[in-house]
């Protein structure tokens, strides 16, 4: 039960520092701006998160653009007048009977059925490229795990810490007050003593004071020493959250890579995709044994390109693999939720590191209003790490 319990628990801790990690840090109040080594350090880190956040926008608007120009051509080829569009299906009838012939000499001996064949060959072009991808998002995503979970227990580590130095301070002052009390009380003993019954208590104020000045010398020297590694704690930590807040973003990002792969390609991770396109890759090699069958086919597609062209397609060649959509409304429909999925999956994508780029720049912008005395550093900083940064790229 204790074990049970254990593993349970610690499936727990993981979901929630996961979710944790789903969210950048940004505790300025924690930093101390009239630092110069402080203050240089969170802008470059705002800095950082703008550079990282650009660089995915970038890499993102390519695939935007692309998924959109499909959902164009999907409207281009609804909007045709009946007459090109009955040319258009009369071709894509064609296609569709010279396929089915062609299919009939792979029934026997096929590793993988027609839907998983097409499925692939539409995006044959990608999928190299994609499992690649894929695979160096699997490693980066273990590494970052690794760093964030390295990161959470020295920050967990730093917050027990000046726990116990705050504990400890406290009873530091407590000890001050009890020894004070103490000195007050025994001076006022001894001086009913001396006034009150007339003795000789000269030896007494001696110890007295020599023992509250020691015990108050090892106070203050312990609480000094408490104070100084407080101190160090705390910029520790402010370091941590730094590093935790750029750390954090690639997380986000290399989470929102993995989803966007494994639902382009209907996986769920690289082996599974590799799988797929070795089967594929050995039913392409069957079919190229029929490639005169296939070669009316082709001409046939070759024809629907050129009759694409004729308007404002702008990918003719991906309908020779879809021509079925151009004749069947529910395919065409199911083709489009799937684009519209992933353009709004790369758009979620792209408003997140849009709000991180304007989140670090409202940063920035709120330092210099907050402290104008620095804001001639602030610029100078920003400056050169655009140098450098245009430099890199």
């Amino acid at each position: 039960m204790g074990l049970w319990k254990w593993l349970f628990g610690r499936k727990r801790r993981q979901k929630q520092a996961e979710e944790e990690w789903d969210q950048t840090v940004c505790e300025r109040d924690r930093i101390n701006m009239h630092d110069r080594t402080e203050r240089e350090r969170y802008v470059t880190n705002c800095l950082e998160q703008m550079a990282e956040a650009e660089k995915e926008m970038s890499l993102l608007t390519g695939e935007y653009s692309l998924v959109t120009s499909y959902l164009t051509d999907m409207e281009e080829i609804e909007a045709l007048p009946e007459e090109e569009a009955g040319g258009l299906k009369a071709i894509a009838r064609r296609i569709l009977m010279l396929d089915k012939e062609c299919v009939s000499f792979l029934d026997e001996g096929r590793k993988m059925t027609e839907e998983e064949y097409k499925k692939t060959e539409r995006q044959e072009a990608d999928i190299p490229e994609g499992i690649r991808k894929l695979k160096e998002a699997e490693k980066y995503q273990r590494l970052i795990r690794q760093d964030l979970n390295r990161l959470d227990g020295e920050r967990h580590a730093y917050h027990y810490r000046r726990n116990e130095l705050n504990t400890l301070m406290a009873n530091l002052k407590g000890m001050a007050t009890i020894c004070l009390t103490a000195l007050a009380a025994c001076l006022l003993m001894l001086l009913i003593l001396q006034f009150g019954f007339g003795m000789n208590t000269f030896l007494g104020y001696f110890i007295a004071a020599i023992s509250a000045a020691v015990a108050v010398t090892v106070l203050y020297l312990k609480y000094a020493d408490a104070s100084r590694e407080y101190t160090k704690v705390q910029k520790a930590i402010n370091k941590l959250i730094l590093l935790q807040n750029k750390v954090k973003i690639r997380y986000v990002n290399n989470v929102n890579l993995m989803s966007y792969l494994n639902m382009k390609f209907g996986v769920d991770n690289s082996s599974k995709l590799e799988a797929a396109w070795e089967k594929y890759q050995e039913e392409k090699e069957k079919r190229r044994q029929y490639a005169e069958a296939e070669a009316k086919l082709e001409y046939n597609q070759k024809q629907l390109v050129e009759y694409l062209l004729r308007f404002r397609v702008q990918n003719p060649g991906r309908w020779t693999h879809q021509a079925g959509a151009i004749l069947d409304p529910k395919e065409m429909v199911e083709i489009r939720h799937t684009f519209i999925e992933r353009r709004q999956a790369l758009r979620a994508q792209l408003d997140y590191n849009k709000e991180v780029a304007q989140t670090a720049q409202n940063e920035i912008k709120d330092i210099v209003k907050l402290y104008p005395q620095y804001a001639e550093d602030v610029t100078d900083l920003v400056g050169r790490y655009e140098r450098e940064f245009a430099g890199a790229y």
